[in-house]
């Protein structure tokens, strides 16, 4: 404990990734929701050399929460310095530092340094805030060690994607289309049952029922941030047994002859599910292939009936 109630702690985890590949993983912000699990979307709102201001979306306790936070970022020394721009009661200020050592060319350790005070110097709040910062702490090193390791192998297994459909329409009505998703079991035949909830506006917890080519069907959850008439990111909480993670976007942008409407995914195959789902001989090749048209299926019948909208209401 330092000067005025300001504390000062710190905690650390070795990883068997080398210290520049970790380094880059957390300097890059779209790299958050393959390595932290609870994160939905992370938006760099400005930046400026090594400073940037960013806006992170992430559940704490099943419920989906979003802050700013200014960074800034120093590849020589693999330092990564954070505060709070607006702080929630009881913590009046927090920030912070993430040190990556390396400790052979193929590992390294992880350093993450809090400083924060409570409002007022409240006793009391500043038990609250010291327990919570070291769970999360330690979930948050324990879970990066997993992932960082997991992605730095899982190069081969990562793959990402887009398709674009040209509209004769406004992109505010595609953006509606896919915004009001609560109404996509009247809207898409290949989804049987939607429940959409919007608590915080831009925040939305999207669980629905999706029926296979085969006749079966599967149900998805997943958080979604909404950004008026020319975003939607995505994050897939619960996953078919292929994928150890899906992320994703829609954007809608207006050109000279109505509006370029695409939906992108960033995909990580469960190498360990690939034979028990396609077969003993199936390759990883296979896998990305069969995800790929799975999901370029239903994104592409998706843009499809929201351009046949946004035409009809032209």
């Amino acid at each position: 404990m330092s000067q005025h109630g300001l504390r000062e702690v710190e905690h650390e985890i070795s990883v068997e990734a080398p210290a520049d590949a970790v380094y880059r993983l957390i300097a890059e912000v779209r790299n958050w929701p393959r390595i932290f699990p609870p994160t939905i979307y992370v938006d760099q709102v400005e930046s400026s050399g090594n400073e940037e201001l960013i806006r992170i979306w992430a559940t704490a306790n099943g419920e989906a929460k979003n802050w700013s936070s200014r960074r800034t970022l120093d590849p020589e020394t693999r330092r990564i310095t954070f505060r709070q721009t607006v702080s929630t009661p009881p913590v009046a200020s927090m920030g912070g530092t993430w040190i990556i050592e390396a400790l052979s060319a193929t590992s390294s350790r992880i350093r993450l340094l809090h400083d924060y005070r409570a409002v007022d110097d409240d006793p009391a709040g500043l038990k609250w805030i010291d327990e919570a910062v070291d769970r999360n702490s330690r979930s948050e090193l324990a879970a990066l060690k997993e992932n960082v390791e997991r992605a730095h192998a899982a190069e081969e297994l990562t793959f990402s994607f887009e398709d674009t459909v040209q509209i004769e329409g406004s992109a505010k009505d595609v953006y509606g289309f896919i915004n009001e998703a609560d109404l996509w079991a009247e809207r898409l035949p290949h989804v049987a049952k939607v429940r959409l909830d919007e608590d915080t506006p831009g925040l939305q917890t999207l669980e629905m029922d999706t029926k296979a080519k085969d006749g079966s069907t599967h149900t998805t959850k997943s958080y979604r941030v909404t950004f008026e008439h020319h975003k939607i990111a995505y994050k897939q909480v619960t996953l078919p047994a292929l994928m150890t993670l899906h992320t994703g976007y829609w954007t809608f942008e207006e050109n000279g002859t109505g509006a370029a409407a695409s939906s992108q995914h960033t995909v990580v195959l469960n190498p360990d599910n690939i034979a028990r789902i396609l077969g003993p001989d199936a390759t990883v090749a296979d896998a990305r292939e069969y995800v790929h048209s799975a999901l370029s299926t239903n994104s592409r019948a998706t843009l499809g009936h929201a351009k046949d909208y946004a035409e009809s209401r032209r």
